[in-house]
């Protein structure tokens, strides 16, 4: 194969190449003709990751003792709160873990999942560390009261749900760990 054959071959291969590669984007269809489009009869107002707010009765309502459509249940157990740039676990907010162990222990089938929180100072990276650091020590103490590690899961959320530049007493609400109970 001589030079102007490869040539004109390598022009072939990157036209076909350009041509297979350039899709039109799929049409999106009208909001409106979909099924929660208005005239539905759903109700669009309620957020659907909040059960907090949907009236008992509506599609939202748990199926199972509470647990919401990720199968989860917030509000059951008491958030632990860290001081500033901390995730060592206060002696005034061991007792919510230990409450939170005894509650593993009456519901065997439940597990928990740490959710380790920061306020809104700090970089973005730096607080997902501190986060993940605050749901560990969490997760450690628990295993010392005898919780089994495989019950356990951690999730650093870091300032992603902070209040941004937030007074201080705002900010030490950031500053936690949430214990959300999980199937």
């Amino acid at each position: 194969m001589n030079i102007a054959s490869k040539k004109l071959f390598l022009v072939i291969a990157c036209a076909a190449v350009f041509l297979t590669g350039c899709r039109k984007k799929p049409l999106r269809p009208d909001p409106s003709a979909t099924v929660l489009g208005s005239g539905s009869g759903f109700d669009n107002s309620l957020n659907p990751m909040d059960i907090s707010t949907a009236a008992p009765g509506t599609m939202l309502e748990s199926r199972d003792g509470g647990f919401d459509m990720n199968n989860q249940m917030r509000g059951v157990l008491q958030a632990v709160y860290f001081d500033f740039d901390k995730s060592s676990i206060k002696a005034a907010e061991r007792s919510k873990l230990e409450a939170a162990a005894l509650y593993l222990r009456d519901n065997p089938t439940h597990r928990l999942l740490i959710e380790g929180h920061c306020d809104w100072r700090g970089t973005a990276e730096y607080n997902l560390g501190l986060g993940d650091r605050r749901a560990g020590a969490a997760k450690q103490f628990l295993g010392t009261l005898g919780v089994s590690a495989d019950r356990l899961e951690t999730l650093s959320k870091g300032s992603l749900e902070a209040a941004k530049n937030a007074e201080s007493g705002a900010a030490a609400n950031d500053r936690r760990v949430e214990l959300v109970v999980i199937k």
